[in-house]
Formats: C-alpha cells, sequence, structure tokens
C-alpha cells in the first residue's frame, strides 16, 4: 500500500476504529479520546490532569487494551524511588557459582506506560522519566538501555491545589506534547457512567492494531505536508508567547515570565497533520493549527507573579494570542 489516498484512508479506518472501542468504556470526553490519540500517533506524551475519579486512568489502562502494545501502570507515591521506575542492578549467582550483577528492568521497559498521579512523588522521582521521554532510553549505573518502539508515557496528574503534590519540574512538562485537561462529565453523562458501572455488564473490547501498525501510522503523519506558510504561522504564534517577543499581545508582556519552547512548535505542527489525516487530507492548514495550541502551549506558558496574583488563566492568554497573531493568507493563496 504505497498510493497516499490508501494510506490516509487506512489511518483513517483505524483512528476511528480505536475512538470506537475506546468509548466502549470511556462515557464522554470525545476531546480527550481524541487528544490522547493524536499524541499516541505523533509520538508524544500526554499529561492529563483533572481530579480523581474522572475516568484518566481508565481511559489509559483502555488504551493499552485496545493497542497490541506492552502495558505498565506506575503508581507515585511520596516514597517511589527513581530505582522503583528504572530498575536496578541484583546480584545473581550462575551456574558456576559465581555472583554477577544482573540488571532487572524496572516498569518503565513497556511500550505504554502510565505514570499515575505522577505529581504525587517527589521532583527526584519526577526526573528519572527525562531520559526516558526524550530518548526513549534510560541508563542505570552508566549502563545505557534502550526502550521499545513505539514508547508512550500518558501520565495523570491532580491539580496542584490538592494535598499531597509536587509541581512536575519545567523541564519535564516540556516533554510532554500535550496537557489535556479532563473536566467533570455532564448530567447525561453521568447517569450513562452510572448505567455501566453499577449494571451488571460485560464490556469487551477488541484489539485494533499492533506496535508495528502503530509505527507505520507514526511514519505517515510525518510524510503530511505543512506548507513554509503553515511553519510560519506556528512559529509566530510561539514566538508571541515570549513577553520580549515584538508579537507578544498585552496580556503575555504584562503576566507571562517564560514562553513556550521549541518544542511546542514541534507538538503543534505535528498534531496538525494527525489532524490533516483525521480529516482525509494529506496537507496541515490553519485550521489544524489553532485546534492543537491550547494542549500544546498550555503547560509551556509560566506566569510571572503578578500573573498569577491576578489569577490570570493560561487559556485566556493563549486566546489573546490566538487573536493577536493572524495566518498569512497571502502566502498560502500564493502557494495553493
Amino acid at each position: 500500500m504505497s498510493d497516499p489516498k490508501e494510506l490516509v484512508a487506512d489511518f483513517q479506518k483505524d483512528f476511528r476504529r480505536i475512538e470506537a472501542e475506546l468509548g466502549k468504556v470511556i462515557v464522554g470526553h470525545h476531546d480527550v479520546i481524541r487528544a490522547v490519540l493524536t499524541a499516541l500517533f505523533a509520538g508524544g506524551h500526554c499529561l492529563l490532569e483533572g481530579v480523581p475519579g474522572l475516568g484518566k486512568t481508565l481511559l489509559v489502562r483502555t488504551l493499552g487494551s485496545v493497542l497490541q502494545l506492552k502495558f505498565n501502570r506506575i503508581q507515585f507515591t511520596p516514597d517511589l524511588m527513581p530505582a522503583d521506575i528504572l530498575g536496578t542492578n541484583l546480584v545473581a549467582q550462575t551456574p558456576a557459582g559465581d555472583r554477577v550483577f544482573k540488571f532487572q528492568p524496572g516498569p518503565i521497559f513497556t511500550q505504554i506506560a502510565l505514570a499515575d498521579e505522577i505529581n504525587r512523588a517527589t521532583p527526584k522521582t519526577q526526573s528519572a522519566m527525562l531520559e526516558a521521554m526524550q530518548e526513549h532510553a534510560v541508563t542505570v549505573s552508566g549502563q545505557r538501555y534502550v526502550l521499545e518502539e513505539p514508547f508512550l508515557v500518558l501520565a495523570t496528574q491532580n491539580p496542584l491545589e490538592m494535598e499531597g503534590t509536587y509541581p512536575l519540574p519545567e523541564a519535564q512538562l516540556d516533554r510532554f506534547m500535550f496537557k489535556i485537561m479532563v473536566s467533570f462529565s455532564s448530567l447525561d453523562e453521568l447517569r450513562r457512567i452510572l448505567e455501566r458501572t453499577t449494571d451488571k455488564q460485560n464490556i469487551q473490547v477488541d484489539k485494533i492494531i499492533d506496535g508495528p501498525k502503530v509505527l507505520v501510522h507514526q511514519a505517515l503523519v510525518r510524510d503530511v505536508v505543512a506548507a513554509p506558510h503553515v511553519k510560519d504561522y506556528v512559529s509566530r504564534l510561539v514566538w508571541a508567547t515570549h513577553p520580549e517577543s515584538e508579537l507578544a499581545p498585552e496580556s503575555v508582556r504584562k503576566f507571562v515570565r517564560f514562553g513556550s519552547s521549541p518544542r511546542g512548535a514541534q507538538s503543534i505542527v505535528l498534531a496538525s497533520k494527525v489532524a490533516a489525516l483525521i480529516d482525509g487530507r494529506f496537507n496541515a492548514g490553519f485550521q489544524d493549527v489553532k485546534a492543537a495550541a491550547h494542549a500544546a502551549l498550555r503547560h509551556r506558558i509560566l506566569l510571572n507573579f503578578e500573573g498569577e496574583a491576578e489569577g490570570i488563566k493560561i487559556e485566556k492568554v493563549i486566546d489573546e494570542i490566538l487573536g493577536h497573531v493572524t495566518p498569512d493568507l497571502k502566502a498560502a493563496v500564493a502557494t495553493a
């Protein structure tokens, strides 16, 4: 299968089948499901934030069932240590009676790693995830171990206002492609949740695709065209998140301490390409960029003291950036 139209159609079919299987278990949260799948096929990691009991962990566990990938759950607690995640060297005895060090892999050696309540652990333990998330490898006692592809970290965290939470280091936040806000269900969705969870039901989900097929779709995403004027628009949006930028709106100049890193721009472009494939297109557009901006930037923009004191919402800052920085429509028409 080498025809681009066939590849796009195959991607659409698998994406929708996975969405449908997840929908058998998860009530509502269609935007959350789509964002998680977007990160999967873009090769990025996801941070899901919401109060306990909203189905964040259930979503990730169900995704592990739908995809034929290795799945491990790591429950983050204040006493969790880095070795509990990465693994450690143990003393083992050989058949000849000699004693040697043998590496015992930790739960990070998987393909889908659920980092449950990641901000319950201390920053030291949280930092153990950095190398795995960035390089898809870990180093223990000077020895580097490569993780199996595809590799995806889906982390859940409680709002920082809750007791017993630690803020994630900025360097680790930046490793997440998306930060997804999981809101409370609507009244109708709550009724359906009660029907599914308190009545006698036996919901079975089918396995849709395996690891090699995920890698094929990830490669296809990279082949989707993002024209120069689209990349220029993304670059200007991200540059506008910096208070020293000439493109920054008033709210950024006044309330933002640090703007997005280049990873924010990379995340928006890749998410735009996935959105184009979902829509049956082989080229990303301005609307795809706008749709991805909030999830890709909300955790990469840091407010200054004045912004925090006044209770400024990052969402409104991003909205103002999107309204202030406009696409270059003339360039788009010229290259059409």
